[in-house]
């Protein structure tokens, strides 16, 4: 099994969960050459260092599977894949610690796939502080905007608590936070996070402050960045 398949056996995230598309091989010597309704197989070159075992079954493995699939795009599913890949994450009920580091992956991309060069690129996007999917997404949606905000700033609160905020545009003072229980975990962790919006809005590096929901960042991107860039240009006014 590989790419989103294997993905979600490591408990990868990616944006199209693998229940959602075909399941998916690699097959070097495409002695399967139907794969069937539901099936998508991939004519790739595999070494037995390239798999594992997992419930059982023969996988890629964490390393290859990310790689496979920066190699095979589409760029925003692969970036999702390996930011998840590289932190800590929640994923099924079940908490998981990092399975690879950024360097590993760029050295499993030296071998010559098709693919390989763009898959270097998309690489380089990639951040290992990134706390979820959608933070993932809109920090994209801001990079192709030309918008490049610290990830993940700490700050202290006048009060001595530590908070970490998603996007800070420091030199304009504004803080962007995405929000949305179903990606922050719980209900309950979100009702921490509202509670902490008004910590941070105590912070000396902070003067304004944005929040966004998943539904934002996933459908109404545009609006997203327009309200980011109203919101910089108003912080460069005077008085």
């Amino acid at each position: 099994m590989s790419h989103r398949s294997a993905a979600a056996l490591w408990r990868i995230e990616t944006l199209t969960p693998a229940a959602e598309g075909p399941l998916e091989f690699i097959d070097p010597f495409l002695t399967l050459r139907r794969g069937g309704r539901g099936v998508r197989v991939h004519r790739l070159p595999l070494s037995t260092g390239d798999t594992a075992e997992r419930q059982g079954l023969r996988v890629t493995g964490a390393v290859r599977t990310v790689a496979d699939l920066l190699r095979g795009g589409p760029r925003d599913e692969a970036v999702v894949a390996v930011e998840s890949a590289l932190t800590y994450r929640r994923v099924g009920g079940v908490r998981r610690a990092p399975l690879t580091d950024r360097d590993t992956i760029a050295a499993g991309l030296e071998a010559p796939h098709q693919g390989a060069a763009r898959a270097r690129r998309w690489l380089r996007l990639c951040d290992p502080r990134a706390g979820s999917p959608v933070e993932t997404i809109a920090r994209l949606r801001m990079h192709d905007a030309g918008l490049h905000p610290e990830t993940q700033a700490e700050l202290v609160t006048p009060n001595g608590r530590r908070v970490v905020l998603d996007f800070l545009f420091r030199a304009e003072g504004l803080a962007v936070e995405i929000e949305g229980y179903a990606y922050h975990g719980t209900r309950d962790s979100h009702r921490r996070d509202i509670a902490r919006f008004n910590q941070v809005l105590q912070c000396p590096e902070v003067r304004s402050l944005l929040r966004f929901s998943a539904e934002d960042v996933f459908h109404r991107p545009a609006w997203m960045l327009q309200e980011i860039r109203a919101a910089l240009t108003a912080a460069l006014r005077p008085g």
